[in-house]
């Protein structure tokens, strides 16, 4: 089946002027206008610090911006002196910039940005967020060194963030996915990667790009394409990843629905995969791990602990249809301890996970009110892990969560015989 070309008709003949690169940088935006042009900036000069001699391009794909973020773009590249001193050496930076077209979402401007690296033959590719305020030349260097110099295919981030901050992650999502595959993968849904062209090309070819994984779930298909895939997997350390006033989340259950439901997705799109793992194996670093300033989370216990509460009073009888006795006779114990002996251990979250992957997969029952229904759990989890964990500093969290991941890596087979059953 011959691949779909959804480059606009304006962008063909500036490729044709390129007519090749080796590195490409994408940047997708989306009303960036107060942070688009410092981060090209810092993508150009990263590139002409630390890939002097490479071909380079930098695409800029907007996905229809009501602000000025194309506006500060074109000034960005063309009236920069660094980039016009650029433009006139003799392996100059170009710059381009394209609307993407298609669903909306980071998909389809992924999928833009694959389609140019693809046509110009580049070596590596690599991704950035628009809305940064904390990159630095070195993310280039980090991301896009481990494919060019070390024959990495895929290049996860590893941001420093607040012990609070990416809870879903934590409990979910990395020790998922890391028991699953068998890759220590820290940041499995990080916006930020670079990429091999080999890997690009894979990622071009699948049959994701007209569905819901590429509105709200491309990061993680990603990664978990590259893992299921075999492709070679590294990470880089990135530091601290600060965005310029970043939306709130209004629906966390909208949020936990959607993330959890990608990654359950994939679980069946790629079993045969990771059905005959057996425990997990690090892999690869580039950086220093050094850590930086943060903002505080704000946590409010009560709240969280209360929402459980009322989960387990409202939505006990949906969650009898398929978990089972020991593990609802847990969860109904949990909810009436006080607040300061709230613990939600381990084993019984990561069975709870499993029982809803696999309810998930077996179709038990409507799935968008599944997953729903899994929210007040999470918040329990949540609660619990901040008070084990408040007084903590920020590498003793990462064992306890390290902790975690090795009792999900355990549980494995019981994940595997309810899947199955």
């Amino acid at each position: 089946m011959p691949k779909e070309i959804i480059l606009s008709p304006e962008v063909l003949p500036k490729l044709e002027k390129v007519k090749e690169a080796d590195i490409v940088i994408g940047i997708p935006s989306y009303n960036n206008a107060r942070t688009i042009g410092q981060v090209i900036r810092t993508v150009d000069e990263g590139l002409a610090k630390y890939f002097p001699d490479c071909r380079s391009l930098i695409v800029n794909s907007d996905g229809g911006s009501r602000d000025e973020t194309a506006a500060v773009a074109k000034a960005c590249l063309t009236e920069d002196p660094r980039l016009i001193a650029l433009a006139h050496s003799l392996h100059p930076v170009y710059k381009i910039i394209t609307p993407y077209h298609g669903m909306p979402g980071k998909g389809s401007a992924f999928r833009t940005i694959f389609q140019i690296a693809e046509s110009l033959g580049a070596k590596a590719c690599a991704v950035v967020d628009a809305s940064l305020t904390s990159i630095t030349p070195e993310w280039i260097e980090q991301l896009v060194k481990p494919v060019l110099s070390e024959g990495f295919d895929y290049v996860s981030p590893v941001y420093f963030r607040h012990k609070y901050d990416g809870t879903i992650t934590n409990s979910i999502v990395y020790p998922l996915t890391r028991a699953l595959y068998g890759k220590r993968i820290r940041q499995p849904i990080g916006s930020d990667c670079g990429f091999s062209g080999q890997l690009v090309s894979f990622y071009l070819a699948e049959e994701v790009w007209h569905t819901s994984l590429a509105r709200y779930g491309i990061e993680i298909w990603m990664a978990t394409a590259a893992l299921a895939g075999g492709f070679k997997i590294c990470q880089a350390f990135l530091g601290a990843k600060v965005h310029d006033g970043a939306d709130p989340v209004k629906d966390l259950s909208a949020m936990v629905t959607q993330v959890v439901g990608t990654v359950f997705h994939l679980m069946e799109a790629h079993q045969g995969a990771w059905l005959p793992v057996n425990g997990s194996e690090p892999i690869p670093i580039f950086g220093l791990p050094l850590e930086v300033g943060l903002e505080p989370v704000d946590v409010r216990l009560e709240r969280l602990v209360n929402a459980y509460r009322q989960g387990v009073r409202d939505l006990s009888d949906i969650w009898k249809n398929f978990l089972p006795v020991p593990v609802m006779e847990g969860l109904e114990r949990l909810s009436k301890a006080n607040l300061p002996e709230f613990r939600f251990q381990d084993a019984l979250w990561a069975k709870v996970v499993f029982e809803f992957a696999a309810a998930h997969f077996t179709k038990r029952m409507d799935r968008e009110h599944l997953l729903k229904s899994m929210t007040p759990l999470y918040l329990g989890r949540t609660a619990s892990f901040v008070l084990e964990t408040q007084h903590s500093t920020a590498a003793e969290v990462e064992t306890r969560i390290e902790l975690l991941c090795l009792e999900y890596e355990n549980l494995k087979p019981y994940l595997i015989e309810k899947w199955r059953g």
